[in-house]
C-alpha cells in the first residue's frame, strides 16, 4: 500500500529534498506540498493525506497551531513533525498538539522514512522515554487540557500497566515488573488504548500525566 504525504515547510530547497527522499522509498508517494501552516491546513482539507509531514517553524501559522488545527479537523489525522532539537518545548507541544511523533532535520534518510512508515501504521515515532522527559521539563509551561474521561473506566491492572506505560517501560519490562507474559501486557496496553481512545503509546504517556498515573 502506497503512503500518501504531505510535505509543509518554508523552504523550497528542504522540501525538494524530502520529496525526493520519500519518493525513493518506493512506497511513499508525496500527494501535496505548501509552504505555511496556514497553506498546509488547506491542502489536508483538501487531499486527506496519510500522513502530514511538516516543519515546526513557519510563516503566517506554525507547525504547532497547524497540527492542532489539523486534529480538530480530523481527530485520525497522522501528523509527523520536523524539528532542530528533540527534546525543547517545540517538540513537547507538538505532541500535546496531537501530533504522533517527530523527527530530526538531520536524521538519517532511513529514520526519516521508518518514521513515517511508522506513523503511516498508526504507531508513535518517538520513544516514551523521550516523550516523559519532555513532560517532565516542559509541562508546566503549558496548560493541561480538560479531559472528561475518567480513570475509573480503566481496572486496577491496567491502570497500573498505564503508569508503568508513562514510566517509558518497554512491554518486557513491564512483563519482568509485574511478572506477567509480554503478550499479557500488550493486551492491557491495547485495551487502555482502546478505552481512553488514545492513538498511540506517546498519547498514552500524556494522558497518564495529565491525569497523575504518571
Amino acid at each position: 500500500m502506497t503512503i500518501r504525504v504531505l510535505l509543509v515547510d518554508d523552504q523550497p530547497l528542504i522540501r525538494m529534498g524530502l520529496a525526493m527522499i520519500l519518493t525513493d522509498a518506493g512506497d511513499i508517494e508525496v500527494v501535496g506540498e505548501a509552504d505555511d501552516g496556514a497553506g498546509g491546513l488547506a491542502q489536508f482539507r483538501a487531499l486527506a493525506p496519510d500522513v502530514t509531514l511538516l516543519d515546526i517553524r513557519m510563516p503566517v501559522m506554525d507547525g504547532i497551531e497547524a497540527t492542532r488545527r489539523i486534529m480538530a479537523t480530523d481527530p485520525t489525522a497522522r501528523v509527523l513533525v520536523l524539528t532542530t532539537y528533540d527534546t525543547d518545548d517545540n517538540a513537547y507541544a507538538a505532541l500535546r498538539a496531537g501530533a504522533s511523533g517527530f523527527v530530526l532535520k538531520d536524521a538519517p534518510v532511513p529514520e526519516l522514512v521508518q518514521a513515517v512508515r511508522a506513523v503511516a501504521d498508526g504507531h508513535a515515532a518517538v520513544a516514551p522515554r523521550v516523550t516523559r522527559l519532555l513532560l517532565d521539563t516542559y509541562a508546566r509551561r503549558l496548560p493541561r487540557p480538560a479531559d472528561a474521561t475518567p480513570v475509573a473506566v480503566l481496572t486496577a491492572r491496567e491502570r497500573e500497566v498505564l503508569g508503568l506505560v508513562a514510566r517509558g517501560l518497554t512491554n518486557a519490562e513491564i512483563a519482568d515488573e509485574l511478572t506477567v507474559s509480554e503478550l499479557t501486557v500488550k493486551t492491557h496496553v491495547s485495551a487502555v488504548l482502546g478505552k481512553l481512545a488514545l492513538r498511540n503509546r506517546v498519547a498514552a504517556v500524556i494522558w497518564a500525566y495529565d491525569h497523575g498515573l504518571g
